[in-house]
């Protein structure tokens, strides 16, 4: 079988590993039937991540099970599932807690796509070993498209934790997003359904912001430090000067998400969060937990997360296409 390897800045290619099977009962083995990268994949094909090449990437795909083991009961093979990113037990006390990322059975950010935390490999690869099955897989529901879905695994339902729970305690809150890819742009569709009165999207890219305004969303190609209006603020840009801008914005009592990945330092203003009373929480997803809830909103009709896919490529692509610039792409092979 074949994983996509991260070999240096902007290149991948395919490298034959040995094939997978099930070695123990409460496994399972998987092919990704519509992977899509992660926002934070564009930062380490551009060369930004910590971790040196080369390693297996993605962690972001529908797939449809192989093979299980024999105490396997959640999934059988044939049913499509979403994979999330992080491994997890599902038993362990901080699993039961719903700190799925920070599982007590595996080593710290044990996860599909980079080499942290052991090596898992990763979900742009032919076949993927799933270890604790009826923990980590959660069925598609009836009726929902793999390549739309694809995000589920990580974006899409992390941009449903970034934003719901906070509009079932504050409905028709305010919503300020600064964004630079599909997290942000998930978030205006999910907060517009959710009852938002008001959305800003800030974003310079131009191609990002119509989306957004598909979503209707009010979109600016900047953020100026202005009033304290907004009571919830998401930024997914990965950059510390964005944040700071964020946090400004924030009425009093606000709320604000960082689902960037800061991978170089700054400075926050401590003083006006101090003031204004701001909530920050700068969070590693513990997706598995929500996947449920996110999956259960895509199938009410009530959102699209089907515009924010950019171009569906062909899986004997990906060594070519995936160094490219695309908003979220979405590979797709042949359900064998």
């Amino acid at each position: 079988m074949r994983e996509l390897t991260y070999v240096a800045k902007r290149t991948v290619e395919w490298r034959e590993v040995p094939d997978l099977k099930v070695e123990s009962a409460g496994e399972a083995i998987v092919a990704p039937v519509a992977a899509t990268p992660c926002d934070v994949d564009s930062s380490i094909l551009a060369g930004h991540g910590f971790i040196e090449p080369p390693f297996a990437l993605g962690h972001e795909c529908v797939a449809r099970v192989v093979e299980t083991g024999d105490t396997v009961t959640a999934v059988a093979p044939g049913d499509l599932v979403v994979v999330p990113w992080s491994i997890n037990c599902g038993v362990c006390d901080r699993c039961r807690a719903g700190l799925t990322a920070h599982c007590e059975a595996v080593p710290y950010m044990a996860m599909y796509g980079a080499p942290i935390g052991g090596s898992w490999g990763g979900l742009f690869s032919d076949l993927v070993r799933v270890p604790y099955a009826d923990a980590m897989l959660v069925p598609l529901p009836t009726g929902l498209d793999p390549v739309a879905m694809a995000s589920a695994s990580d974006n899409w339902s992390l941009a449903w934790r970034l934003v719901a729970p906070h509009l079932t305690s504050r409905p028709g809150a305010r919503v300020l997003v600064v964004a630079r890819g599909s997290i942000g742009l998930y978030v205006c569709d999910i907060a517009r359904a959710l009852g938002a009165s008001e959305v800003l999207y800030v974003d310079p890219d131009a191609e990002h912001r119509q989306i957004a305004r598909e979503f209707g969303a009010v979109t600016a190609e900047t953020l100026e430090p202005g009033p304290q209006r907004y009571d919830i603020a998401v930024e997914a840009t990965g950059r510390v000067d964005q944040l700071a801008l964020a946090v400004k914005c924030l009425a009093p009592e606000g709320i604000c998400e960082s689902a960037g990945n800061h991978f170089r330092p700054g400075e926050l203003p401590l003083l006006d969060m101090y003031l204004t009373g701001v909530t920050l929480r700068v969070a590693r997803d513990n997706v598995r937990a929500h996947i449920p809830d996110a999956l259960e909103l895509a199938a009410s009709g009530k959102v699209a997360p089907e515009k924010v896919v950019s171009h569906v490529i062909d899986w004997e692509d990906l060594p070519t296409a995936l160094p490219e610039k695309h908003t979220k792409p979405v590979f797709v092979r042949a359900d064998d």
